[in-house]
């Protein structure tokens, strides 16, 4: 048999996940405290911005400012993602 004679198969339409993702979104009603996302730049101003914490000075029982400033920042950055966390709500579990 002929190429040309042989049967197509018809192209499948995909669903988008973008569209299946904003739909349930739509469905959903808003909650509040959107806000509380903002708060997750403090962590990553007080790491991006080098002049900070680029001094040796203080030293902290012999360590440098500059390796105290930054296990800080790991454990300000843990609390601030808890308290969005906890200020947005559980909202994310048990939506289906």
């Amino acid at each position: 048999m002929p190429e040309s004679e042989l049967p197509r198969p018809e192209p499948r339409q995909h669903a988008n996940p973008l569209d299946e993702l904003a739909a349930i979104e739509a469905s959903e009603p808003r909650r509040g405290r959107r806000w509380a996302l903002w708060l997750l730049l403090l962590p990553i101003a007080a790491i991006v911005y080098p002049p900070l914490y680029n001094h040796r000075t203080p030293d902290l029982a012999g360590v440098p400012f500059f390796v105290w400033y930054q296990m800080l920042a790991v454990v300000f950055g843990g609390a601030v993602t808890g308290l969005v966390y906890w200020l947005r709500g559980r909202e994310g579990l048990g939506r289906r």
